[in-house]
């Protein structure tokens, strides 16, 4: 049966997208508060060290890229999570094992936010625009989207362990486990990329990073928590209505 056929996917999949254009503006105010500033400061670093020549003028002023543009951006992203978000849930919630709806889908957006954030966050945290070297854009790529596909199948791995345990204590052992070995091989495997200059204020490096994971983590923090929040009185309404 098609997707879009699947009884009740559409309403899920207009409040995943929903849930998602809000969590992305949420995020996007987060990034213009507290990100923002570190990327103008490394944007001044870059300027200073070229000795203030700023090459072509950009296409679109800086105001705008850091407002509109931020906003933008910030939005489009989270609708497109949102619909990811509310499509897994439709194919996975018969194999999910919960019967609340609310913790199926905060589960569903906690171990999106731990293999698709914080794995890859970990082995290559991201760099503001005055660090990185242009002739290995492709590498890191290729190995950014490699460590991605990697901490999904972690967090894949960490279910299938703990589900294979009946004691509590056991299957959160085994999940652990199963998730540590599989990033471990990972970060092991793939390469490692020295590109921050030594000169580059260290503070101002690991501002940006953190700033760049706090609007991660509220992005996907408020998508789960927004998409819960729609999907179940949906959910209550279509049970009484079928009662």
């Amino acid at each position: 049966m098609p997707l879009s056929n699947r009884p009740g996917y559409l309403p899920l999949l207009l409040r995943g997208l929903l849930a998602g254009l809000a969590a992305g503006l949420l995020a996007g105010g987060f990034a213009y508060l507290a990100g923002e500033p570190h990327i103008n400061a490394a944007i001044a670093i870059e300027e200073a060290a070229s000795g203030g020549a700023g090459g072509e003028a950009p296409l679109v002023e800086r105001d705008i890229q850091s407002t509109v543009g931020l906003f933008l951006a910030t939005g489009l992203y989270g609708v497109a999570l949102g619909g990811i978000l509310a499509t897994a849930y439709t194919l996975l919630r018969r194999h999910l094992r919960t019967g609340s709806d609310t913790q199926a889908a905060l589960g569903l957006a906690a171990a999106a936010l731990t293999g698709i954030v914080v794995v890859p966050f970990l082995k290559y945290p991201p760099n503001p625009p005055a660090v990185g070297n242009p002739d290995t854009i492709d590498q890191r790529t290729a190995a950014y989207l490699a460590v991605l596909a990697l901490g999904l199948v972690a967090v894949w791995a960490a279910v299938l362990a703990a589900r294979t345990q009946s004691h509590q204590w056991r299957r959160a052992a085994a999940g652990t486990a199963a998730f540590l070995v599989v990033v471990g091989i990972a970060y092991t495997l793939l390469p490692t990329f020295h590109e921050v200059p030594a000169d580059f204020p260290a503070t101002l490096l690991w501002d940006f990073r953190i700033s760049s994971l706090g609007t991660q983590a509220i992005l996907w923090t408020a998508l789960g928590i927004g998409f819960a929040g729609l999907i179940t009185p949906a959910r209550q309404k279509a049970t009484v209505t079928a009662a």
